[in-house]
């Protein structure tokens, strides 16, 4: 006996949300996924642009976005 299992894949994530904290999956050209968790820095018409807690800034085209919502702030580093 197999299990199939579906999940619905949501991007609750708006232009409003500049500023905030968010959690995106992007589909990349072979077909897999990527996740980038970070500060929604720039909502374009074609690209989004995350900062990530290391300081990389990535680029996102939006027609690539299949899942995305705001998250908590991340937990202070311990030392």
């Amino acid at each position: 006996m197999s299990a199939h299992f579906a999940a619905r894949l949501v991007v609750s994530v708006s232009a409003e949300d500049v500023g905030r904290r968010v959690s995106l999956r992007s589909r990349l050209p072979d077909g897999r996924f990527s996740d980038v968790v970070g500060v929604l820095e720039s909502w374009g018409e074609e690209v989004l642009t995350v900062r990530r807690r290391n300081g990389e800034l990535v680029e996102l085209p939006r027609d690539h976005i299949v899942a995305g919502k705001v998250v908590p702030a991340a937990p202070p580093r311990r030392r």
